[in-house]
């Protein structure tokens, strides 16, 4: 399935105010391996990217740019330099997302002085991002797009997904982890604790995914946020 077809199955979605996760792959959260090609090699290119939840990630943040909530073209990698991003892309329309703003926003919050920052993206209508976006007091930068948007998740590898799903990277702009599904606190930890180990140079970044994957393996089921039935 190519980007204009999923671009499609997202709008309509939207239209039918869908309340839960589109899918084209695997709903399970989890997180997915990244290239471990060394970030000179960059991001590969879209084209060449698989078109399965399973393909390999970019190693660095890829070079793209959307237009924040003031209808500036912003860029994750010119504009936000030596932050370590948690980078989610949602919807209005998808119920898993909604749920997961105020723990978004508390991270934002709770992490900021760390060098950490939430960007949103939403693959959703602008005027309806913006409406949401007033209404809920969403405290993070938001970078808005249809199209585009779904571009920006190809750049990063991901071209089969459910919404949500959180892109994490270190300081230097390498790719960490992909968390697919909706996110919980518990699991927020165990993320941010791995790329703040290798943010200090405790770690590298194959390490700090082995240290997640374990990590979330031996969470209760309590910790782990509901699929898409339950939503």
């Amino acid at each position: 399935m190519n980007s204009r077809q999923l671009l499609g199955l997202v709008l309509l979605a939207a239209v039918a105010g869908a309340a839960a996760y589109v899918f084209v792959g695997k709903p399970e959260p989890t997180t997915t391996t990244v290239d471990s090609t060394p970030p000179a090699a960059t991001a590969p290119d879209p084209a060449t990217t698989g078109d399965s939840p399973e393909a390999q990630l970019a190693a660095t943040i890829p070079q793209f740019q959307l237009a924040d909530q003031d209808g500036v073209m912003r860029s994750l990698r010119d504009d936000f330099q030596g932050k370590a991003l948690i980078v989610n892309f949602w919807a209005t329309w998808c119920a898993p997302c909604r749920r997961e703003i105020p723990l978004l926003m508390q991270l934002a919050q709770d992490h900021s002085g760390e060098n950490f920052q939430v960007v949103g993206i939403a693959v959703d209508f602008r005027d309806k991002v913006l409406a949401y976006s007033k209404e809920m007091k969403i405290s993070y930068p938001m970078l808005i797009g249809e199209q585009d948007a779904l571009d920006a998740a190809a750049a990063f590898g991901v071209q089969a997904f459910g919404l949500p799903f959180t892109i994490f990277t270190d300081t230097g702009g390498r790719v960490i982890t992909l968390h697919m599904g909706e996110l919980t606190a518990a699991e927020a930890d165990i993320i941010l604790d791995a790329v703040r180990d290798v943010n200090a140079g405790r770690t590298d970044p194959a390490q700090a995914r082995a240290a997640i994957e374990s990590g979330l393996a031996a969470l209760p089921p309590a910790d782990h946020a509901q699929d898409a039935a339950g939503a």
